[in-house]
Order: structure tokens, then C-alpha cells, then sequence
């Protein structure tokens, strides 16, 4: 029987990303903050990694942050759009005037 692993994000202020490890290597989605804003602005992955899914995982735990911080998040980078398209549940996030 397969085991779903909790993912454990660490919010590394100090290079302004949220980390997390897979397979031994770092995943991390960069953000800058203005007011109470949170703009997720660029996903590092190790090279050859392309699991959509734990991205997509991945997102909904900082988005799950955003919402226990009561942050607005700005996606800037397209891929961060697609997945607020795919995960509309998230919609609320995003600041008003914000369309996706």
C-alpha cells in the first residue's frame, strides 16, 4: 500500500522562497511581498523534473499558507495562472481586479 508523504514546505525568508525537498533535490516557488500581497514570481526545479502534480501540490500548500496569513496572492508567472484556472476553489485568493 502506497503511503501519501506530507509535504513539508519551509518558508526561507531570507531568500524569499517556499522550499520543500523531492527526491533529495529542492523545489521552490519565489515570492516578494508588498502590502498584503504575496506575488509568487518564479518555480525552481531541479533539472529533467517535470511532476506536474507535485508542483500542483506544491501550490495548494502556499496557497493553504496564503490563506492562514491572510495574504492576497498575485500570480505572476503563467503557470501559476493555469493552476488558479484548473484549482478555482483558490479564486478567492486572488486580489480584486485580479482575472485569470
Amino acid at each position: 500500500m502506497e503511503t501519501q508523504q506530507i509535504m513539508e514546505i519551509k518558508d526561507n525568508t531570507f531568500s524569499r522562497q517556499f522550499e520543500t525537498i523531492v527526491n533529495g533535490k529542492l523545489v521552490s516557488v519565489e515570492y516578494s511581498f508588498q502590502e498584503k500581497k504575496i506575488f509568487l514570481t518564479r518555480i525552481n526545479t531541479p533539472e529533467g523534473f517535470d511532476n506536474e502534480e507535485f508542483i500542483s501540490d506544491f501550490l495548494k500548500s502556499i496557497m493553504e499558507i496564503a490563506y492562514e496569513r491572510k495574504l492576497k496572492v498575485v500570480p505572476i508567472l503563467p503557470k501559476i495562472a493555469l493552476f488558479f484556472r484548473k484549482n478555482v476553489t483558490y479564486k478567492d485568493l486572488l486580489p480584486p481586479g485580479i482575472k485569470i
